[in-house]
């Protein structure tokens, strides 16, 4: 899957506070930064506790050791994949990837080079003689059976390996093609493919994110700044109703906090579909707690479970639940109460295609009564997230979670990797939805796998994806 640009990416290093910057001079030190080689769309974000077990884990199972040492600061990238694909970056530098595959329920480590800075395998690396190293550090070319010198006996042809030379260090990493075995009796051929990436450069070092806030301090008030005009310029040209639509994600939150700032107390448009997670209503009801907002709730409805029953289940591909649970209670909410009004929205291009196409203020078709505005349109995630740990704002614990997005808990649009999560950590709330899939399962004569293979989140025969806007 190739991915596409959709803005700049302004990840860069300061290599003396060991923290990201979103800026070329870091704030804290004054010391000139770095760009990280972010694949794009480079939307990265903080690794929270729960993010860096997971990479542990993974890396500790596979290669013996675990790859992030205590104290550093790490950040994931969302890369196009068949599922789920998660860059690791450390210390200013691209140790590897994480990749999920469904069909086994496992996280599977992509690690490169570099990683060699952090942690040293215990097992599956190869260990090539020293007149082979520069064709496999400087080309890129395979591990030939000839240029081997040892092969770790867990290796299987298939698994990831680190390619070390004789002399110490590492000078690649790639797919085993044989495993240790069958490459101990090979005369010649392949051992492991080699992966070519663009190079980067670890260095390791501790910081907290307190630190990193303050490395982002002009970049921060700079975002900040030019929003709160934003939000003024709009609301003088819009002279109806403000409000905010909150969904309990850290973009929304974000939003709050800047509208807040130019306009005052605003209050908050909440779409209940009835289908959030638990931690979401409390994240409502702490915002609302926090900053004295007044809370407008649309109307929960059986209207959801109703279509259910006539369609069967929203898919990627056919999202009706977008217009039914949030965008014509809107609709409606907004009618009832105001008649029109202008709502400030948590959209960031960096999210999607439609989004960093869309305009910075519009009014959706579905919802005519309202204009949308997008104050935080060319924000990254890590603007987002440095400007609420600045603001010490009241996040969702979802993301410490392993969530990276908020919305409904059975969202089709979900990858693989975060249902499976969600079945076994939100179990009461995935059993009641696959109750409700196997009833239809059962009503249209679907294959035994409908369910757990995810095909419900695909509708055969519908094309394309609606475009919207929460």
């Amino acid at each position: 899957m190739r991915p596409s640009y959709l803005g700049r990416i302004l990840l860069r290093w300061c290599d003396q506070c060991h923290t990201p910057v979103l800026a070329k001079t870091c704030a804290a030190c004054g010391a000139a930064t770095r760009e990280v080689p972010l694949t794009p769309p480079g939307d990265a974000r903080p690794a929270f506790p729960a993010d860096i077990a997971l990479i542990n884990s993974t890396f500790d199972e596979h290669f013996g050791a675990p790859l992030v040492p205590e104290g550093q600061l790490v950040l994931l990238n969302k890369v196009p994949d068949t599922d789920r694909m998660e860059e690791i970056v450390i210390g200013g530098g691209i140790a590897g990837s994480l990749r999920y595959i469904p069909e086994e329920r496992r996280w599977e480590p992509i690690p490169r080079p570099e990683a060699y800075a952090l942690f040293h395998p215990r097992k599956r690396f190869v260990v090539v003689d020293d007149s082979a190293a520069p064709f496999i550090r400087d080309q890129g070319m395979s591990v030939l059976r000839p240029g081997l010198a040892f092969i770790d006996d867990a290796i299987c042809a298939g698994d990831e390996v680190f390619v070390l030379s004789e002399s110490g260090g590492c000078i690649g990493a790639g797919r085993a093609k044989a495993g240790a075995e069958e490459a101990r009796a090979m005369a010649k051929g392949p051992i492991v493919r080699n992966r070519r990436n663009v190079p980067s450069r670890i260095v390791p070092g501790e910081a907290t994110w307190q630190d990193a806030v303050r490395s982002n301090a002009g970049a921060i008030a700079q975002a900040e700044a030019e929003a709160v005009r934003f939000v003024k310029d709009v609301a003088a040209v819009y002279p109806l109703r403000p409000t905010i639509s909150y969904s309990g994600g850290k973009d929304s939150l974000a939003t709050l906090l800047v509208v807040r700032k130019a306009l005052g107390n605003v209050p908050l448009l909440f779409a209940d579909t009835g289908l959030e997670f638990p931690d979401t209503y409390a994240n409502v009801e702490a915002v609302q707690q926090k900053y004295g907002a007044e809370v407008i709730r649309t109307a929960t409805s059986g209207k959801f479970f109703e279509t259910l029953e006539r369609q069967g289940p929203p898919a990627v591909n056919a999202r009706w639940c977008c217009s039914v649970c949030k965008l014509l209670p809107v609709a409606e909410t907004i009618r009832s109460t105001w008649g029109e009004c202008l709502s400030f929205i948590g959209q960031r291009r960096y999210e999607s295609l439609s989004r960093a196409r869309s305009d910075r203020v519009w009014r959706n078709q579905t919802v005519k009564v309202q204009v949308s505005a997008a104050p935080i349109q060319d924000w990254t995630a890590l603007h987002v997230w440095l400007y609420l740990f600045r603001e010490e704002a009241p996040y969702n614990r979802l993301y410490e979670h392993r969530l990276d997005r908020i919305g409904c808990f059975m969202c089709p649009s979900s990858d693989m990797a975060l249902i499976h999560m969600i079945e076994t950590d939100f179990a009461g709330l995935w059993s009641g939805w696959k109750e409700r899939l196997g009833a239809w399962q059962k009503k249209q004569g679907l294959p035994p796998d409908w369910i757990d293979s995810g095909a419900w989140r695909l509708k055969e025969g519908v094309h394309g994806k609606e475009r919207h806007h929460h």
